[in-house]
């Protein structure tokens, strides 16, 4: 294994714990779509009990990939975390509101009302997957950073800080950038997608199966539109490459389109993705009793997550582009944690398959039964 290895093992981790994560933001989607998927009250309890089951997932996953992120590349994650800490801090602040809202909507001495709590929940809904995905855009639209690694030795520096956000917007500046948001809006659609097609195949209701296939039409539309035209911008667009010999940072035409061609295994996951998305999709549309299109759809989004985000990182491509100062512009070789730090997360992260099968039985535990409305009578509903 040697170090160069060991960078690009966590990186795919890393890719793939932020592709889980976009796929778990059903939650979110289907939260931010309460309302109209149960219309009743009745409804919408099956609706917020429903998501309640996989909450946590969502909010563990946002965790573990931080957390990986940090010990794997830390450069980065003091860099987005600590200077960008406006955006992190909103999307982290709407997952606590998710957390609270849940347990508290129907207790008994809510002052607020349930409808604060589920207007919360509609919140996190729609600001957490357009900020999460507006992040995930920087990776190829830039961030306003400065790097100064020379503060570490300087004698005369007062700080040891390396890096720091080049404005005081401080993460908030991405969303002025409109190609930032069309990928995030694309998210927040996806999750609506994702969403519904949970939600149509784990609650028992045919009232909500049925506006789910009609409410289908109306998040697919948009995103389909979205994400086509933001991959046609990332084809089209100069990416941030990197010399592996001199460590110089340059902009190269066409850097996104080539990596997918040099690396064709990746086009070719890219491609399943998309495919296994739109089946999803349109089984459910056209069928009236395909109720499992979650599955296709889900696993096609984490690939396709997937192969977006290592197409960020691998082929000698900047993965955090500055644009305040090219050079200071974060690589795998020059943001990771050293060889012996890599190596020994390596030995440790051979446990993972054990973690992901508790994962998979807790989920079949979970969802053995399907939800309806006897269920949201007992005390243990939300």
């Amino acid at each position: 294994m040697t170090y160069e290895f060991l960078q690009h093992y966590w990186c795919f981790v890393v890719a793939l714990l932020g592709a889980l994560l976009v796929f778990l933001l059903f939650v979110q989607g289907a939260n931010s779509l309460a309302g109209s998927l149960g219309y009743t009250e009745e409804g919408r309890r099956l609706v917020y009990n429903s998501t309640g089951r996989k909450w946590e997932f969502t909010f563990t996953t946002l965790v573990t990939f931080g957390g990986a992120f940090f010990a794997s590349f830390p450069l980065f994650y003091s860099t987005s975390f600590g200077g960008a800490y406006w955006l992190w801090m909103i999307i982290l602040f709407t997952f606590v509101l998710q957390a609270v809202s849940y347990e508290f909507q129907n207790k008994i001495g809510n002052f607020l009302g349930p409808k604060t709590f589920q207007f919360f929940l509609t919140l996190n809904g729609i600001v957490g997957p357009l900020l999460l995905g507006g992040a995930v855009a920087t990776f190829f639209e830039g961030s306003n950073f400065i790097i100064a690694k020379d503060n570490l030795i300087d004698a005369g520096s007062f700080t040891p800080i390396i890096s720091r956000w080049a404005n005081a917007s401080h993460g908030l500046d991405a969303l002025l950038n409109p190609w930032v948001l069309v990928f995030g809006f694309a998210v927040v659609f996806l999750a609506r997608v994702l969403g519904i097609l949970y939600v149509m195949n784990n609650v028992d209701d045919e009232d909500i199966r049925c506006r789910g296939s009609v409410r289908l039409i109306g998040a697919a539309v948009p995103f389909l539109i979205l994400f086509v035209a933001y991959l046609i911008h990332l084809l089209l667009k100069d990416g941030y490459a990197w010399n592996p010999e001199t460590g110089v940072i340059f902009m190269e035409p066409y850097k996104y389109l080539h990596n997918l061609t040099d690396m064709w295994y990746l086009l070719i996951i890219l491609l399943i993705g998309v495919v296994l998305v739109l089946y999803g999709i349109g089984k459910t549309i056209v069928s009236k009793t395909y109720i499992s299109g979650i599955w296709p759809a889900g696993i096609g989004t984490v690939l396709t997550v997937l192969a977006l985000l290592l197409c960020s990182a691998w082929n000698h491509t900047a993965y955090y582009p500055s644009t305040a100062d090219l050079q200071s512009s974060l690589t795998l070789a020059n943001s990771c944690s050293s060889e012996f730090t890599l190596r020994t997360m390596f030995y440790v992260s051979l446990l993972v398959p054990f973690v992901l099968a508790y994962i998979v039985y807790a989920w079949r535990a979970i969802d053995k039964k399907k939800l309806d409305k006897q269920e949201i009578a007992s005390d243990h509903a939300y």
